[in-house]
């Protein structure tokens, strides 16, 4: 039987979120260990507090870049995993239920975390594209995203 896949990031006040990709910046790699890696930091986000992504059976995992023109949507949809995403650039609307209000803005710089179930929505109501970088942690096999409602919530 297989464990749960679980990441737990940080327990502190302040959790970063870093993603990195290969790139064009060289680092020092041991010697006689073969080439440096070549790393290049794409993002990095904060949380205000502790991050628990857990899917209970066998995961996918996938880095997209989603780019929001002025005025663009994701759509309503949820997620029968979690994500963790930092915006890049511009400004997204998030529209979800767990927002005071029901909406929250993110600038380029925050991260953004979605659980699974509920659904939600993104929008670019700037003047300029948005750009987010995504990792999606998702049961193998699942959609990315779901945009049939009717699988979304506590019902699925």
């Amino acid at each position: 039987m297989r464990k749960p896949s679980r990441v737990l990031v940080g327990t502190a006040a302040a959790v970063t979120v870093v993603l990195t990709a290969t790139g064009a910046t060289a680092s020092a790699g041991a010697p006689g260990a073969g080439p440096a890696p070549v790393v290049k930091e794409i993002a990095q986000g904060r949380q205000d507090g502790p991050l628990d992504v857990s899917v209970k059976e066998p995961v996918q995992v996938n880095f997209r870049e989603i780019t929001l023109p002025p005025g663009g949507s994701t759509g309503r949809h949820c997620h029968y995993g979690q994500l963790i995403a930092v915006v890049k650039s511009g400004t997204l609307t998030h529209y979800a239920p767990d927002h005071e209000g029901g909406v929250r803005v993110y600038r380029a710089g925050d991260s953004v975390v979605e659980g699974s179930g509920y659904v939600h929505e993104g929008r670019n109501e700037g003047s300029e594209d948005m750009v987010l970088w995504v990792t999606y942690v998702t049961p193998e096999g699942k959609p990315l995203a779901e945009s049939d409602l009717a699988h979304c919530g506590a019902g699925r």
